[in-house]
């Protein structure tokens, strides 16, 4: 691993920072925050569905 003294990796922040939301936080939250995050989601890939039907006919009617 290249890093230099004093330093961490963003992998070595990244678990830092999952530890101490851990220790701080119970299940409850993790539960409301992927119930949160499968909604955005949900609503993101339902935009892009549309999206692209909409592009899939704009080009059939093309031909």
């Amino acid at each position: 691993m290249a890093e230099k003294k004093g330093e961490m990796s963003v992998q070595e922040a990244g678990r830092k920072g999952g530890q101490a939301t851990s220790a701080s936080h119970d299940r409850e939250f993790y539960e409301e925050i992927g119930h949160k995050g499968g909604q955005k989601g949900g609503q993101r890939v339902r935009e892009l569905i549309e999206e692209g039907k909409k592009s899939e006919e704009g080009g059939r009617s093309r031909g």
